[in-house]
């Protein structure tokens, strides 16, 4: 009986050791999934960033390379300071720490179109985290493109917390849902929601309202002063 007993004790150790190590596991992949791929993303950004700089200083006035980058987005609210935007939004080019604008299913306009939705991806969550504070976004709050010559700068109309991953509707030239029903030139932002799961998509539809042409010294326009 007291083997018995004794090799029952011993499985029940092994076991909890077991489930000792399978929790400090999961803990070290969280660490890794919600901090470290931060860090990683955040360096991968900024060196990107950089480049693109650098190409925007040695090119002729109005060059777009859509392949290394076209510009920068900035909105205050979310306090996640410049952001690089590239074309695509595959996990690839999303986990570098950067914003991607569509090319499917429904192809994204640019700021310069006449016409259009600029709509753009990124994390919410890992990988630089860029929207992470998207819920932070209210109506009338800026959001600022800047390119190599000019400042767009767009205004909050409408926000959507949460709708289906499937709804590709708020991408379209006119976003639906948003309660716009005309032709303009639109800023469409989504991500993941909730927090730390990708179950939805939460929205944010913002409006042009003017554009400044860059001057020598790069001035930002008062939004981001």
């Amino acid at each position: 009986m007291a083997r018995a007993r004794s090799r029952i004790a011993g499985v029940i150790s092994v076991f909890g050791e077991l489930l000792i190590t399978a929790g400090v596991l999961m803990g070290l992949f969280v660490v890794y999934s919600l901090w470290w791929t931060n860090v990683l993303a955040d360096r991968e950004a900024d060196k990107q960033g950089h480049e693109v700089r650098d190409q925007w200083a040695s090119s002729a006035p109005g060059a777009l390379d859509t392949k290394d980058g076209i510009g920068f987005l900035h909105v205050p609210a979310m306090k996640n300071g410049e952001v690089l935007v590239k074309k695509g939004t595959d996990p690839k080019t999303l986990n570098n720490g950067v914003a991607g604008y569509y090319t499917a299913p429904v192809k994204s306009a640019l700021p310069s179109d006449k016409q259009g939705n600029f709509s753009l991806a990124a994390h919410r969550d890992g990988h630089g985290a860029k929207f992470h504070d998207i819920h932070k976004l209210k109506n009338g709050d800026s959001i600022v493109f800047e390119s190599k010559d000019t400042w767009y700068v767009y205004k909050v109309y409408k926000t959507l917390p949460e709708t289906s991953k499937f709804n590709v509707d708020v991408l379209q030239p006119v976003p639906k849902e948003s309660g716009r029903t005309k032709p303009g030139r639109y800023i469409t932002l989504t991500t993941c929601t909730p927090i730390y799961t990708s179950d939805y998509r939460y929205v944010v539809w913002g409006e042009l309202e003017r554009t400044e042409k860059v001057d020598s010294a790069r001035t930002p326009p008062p939004e981001l002063r």
